[in-house]
């Protein structure tokens, strides 16, 4: 038995003979996850050795600084272990440069702005409640307080309109301009993205933190070579830790005016020392572990039945009458309007968490109705597609989705009633895919 093996074992058997409150609350839990369907769009099941990652001797050890220039000493075992997973996400994303000390793609994001911008300089992102996210130029956070927060949004089809990203570009020049949703299903053209860019002199960063495993995986176009700087989280399609990575790729030497230094220094020196403190290495060792798993056919494989899960679903809402935001997907995101419906966002989450299917809350294009409340929710196909659930089991989902929302009554925005007689059966409907489906490589001898 390798010793991180029989390490492992006895941590796990201290754990249980030490915190019986703190065991059970973790075992409801896992009782939850295989006995549910998760349809969230920003969730993916981590495979059981990149979680083995994060509970080794690595969290001892104060590591800040970068390989071969830290800041401490008793780093030499250390130092491999980030070299191997910068290695493996550039190949991965076939990247020049990698960062991968970043705690998250928000802080990430946040790095890539303060390297590059001076307070007040003008970011042009996505409009919130079009699909983009709180780091893309916000006014309640970082990105729109410190900086001046240009926003584009969508067309009259629910598509990004690069029109408008144009004229908004020209009127405002902005000094960088932020490509990348939160939720949007379609395809992001960021060679157009990148034209934008230049024909305004302003640097692009791609944030690509839903999408990262289609990129990866070639079933989306990759934007490392096209935007100057590319971010993504490594927990959401990578199916990895919690945490985040920066990219570049034929821009990474460039010398950024005025400052004598390349993009890729000017990043390293904005995560460590300006941004962030040590690293949390078992989180990069982590990281590494993912990036392997996400270079093999099998990953392809289930990249590409994320898609097919996600059309299938998508078809399945539309034909059972229900209003799919764009009219389909070209990821793992469906959107769905349910003003027809009847009833919101937070209503529709809480009857169909109610028997097993997690979603969450998502404003639409044009949503009245505050982020808390919504007028839609989002669905995503990454877990159900990494248990094994194929086109045809969508199909059963969009059945018993469209038999949740057929049968509540709204009670206000919040709240609703549902039948039990009608929820026990649509619980056992859930529980008998989970069953059939179990996480992968979760239960001894489960399916690989």
């Amino acid at each position: 038995m390798l010793a991180t093996e029989e390490f492992a074992r006895h941590a796990a058997r201290l754990l249980v003979a030490d915190d019986e409150d703190l065991v059970s609350a973790i075992e409801q839990e896992n009782a939850r996850q295989q006995n549910s369907l998760m349809l969230v769009a920003s969730s993916s099941v981590t495979d059981p050795s990149v979680l083995a990652c994060l509970a080794t001797s690595s969290m001892n050890v104060t590591a800040e600084g970068y390989p071969g220039a830290r800041y401490h000493a008793g780093c030499e075992a250390i130092d491999p272990i980030e070299r191997l997973a910068v290695d493996r996400a550039r190949a991965l994303f076939g990247a020049r440069y990698a960062n991968v000390q970043p705690h998250s793609a928000t802080t990430a994001n946040y790095a890539v702005l303060s390297a590059l911008l001076d307070p007040g300089d003008v970011v042009l992102g996505m409009r919130l409640n079009h699909g983009g996210h709180l780091t893309h130029g916000y006014s309640v956070a970082y990105s729109g307080t410190y900086f001046t927060a240009v926003n584009y949004g969508l067309d009259e089809h629910g598509r990004i309109d690069y029109e408008e990203v144009a004229a908004l570009a020209e009127a405002h020049r902005p000094k960088l301009i932020v490509c990348g949703a939160t939720a949007y299903p379609r395809t992001v053209d960021f060679a157009r993205f990148r034209a934008i860019a230049d024909s305004v002199g302003a640097l692009l960063m791609a944030d690509i933190s839903h999408i990262a495993g289609l990129v990866a995986a070639g079933l989306h176009p990759s934007p490392v070579d096209h935007a100057h700087i590319t971010t993504t989280c490594t927990h959401k399609q990578l199916a990895g830790p919690r945490g985040g990575i920066i990219l570049s790729g034929r821009d990474a030497d460039t010398v950024l005016p005025g400052t004598g230094r390349t993009i890729a220094r000017t990043l390293d020196r904005a995560v460590f020392p300006f941004f962030q403190g040590a690293p949390v290495l078992p989180a990069i060792a982590a990281k590494a572990r993912a990036f392997a798993l996400a270079a093999t056919d099998s990953y392809r494989a289930t990249a590409q039945r994320i898609l097919d899960d996600s059309a299938a679903l998508a078809a399945e809402l539309t034909a059972l009458g229900h209003d799919v935001v764009t009219g389909g997907s070209d990821n793992h995101i469906v959107l769905l309007d349910l003003t027809r419906d009847g009833v919101s966002g937070i209503a529709a989450e809480r009857a169909l968490e109610s028997i097993g299917i997690v979603v969450n809350k998502n404003r639409i294009p044009g949503d009245s109705r505050p982020a808390t409340v919504t007028s839609g929710v989002r669905i995503g196909t990454n877990a159900v597609a990494q248990r094994g659930l194929g086109p045809d089991e969508m199909r059963v989902c969009a059945g018993i989705i469209h038999s949740v929302l057929t049968a509540m009554r709204p009670v206000g925005e919040r709240d609703f009633t549902l039948d039990e007689f009608t929820a026990a059966g649509l619980r056992a409907e859930v529980e008998k895919l989970a069953a059939q489906f179990p996480l992968p490589r979760y239960l001894p001898g489960g399916r690989s």
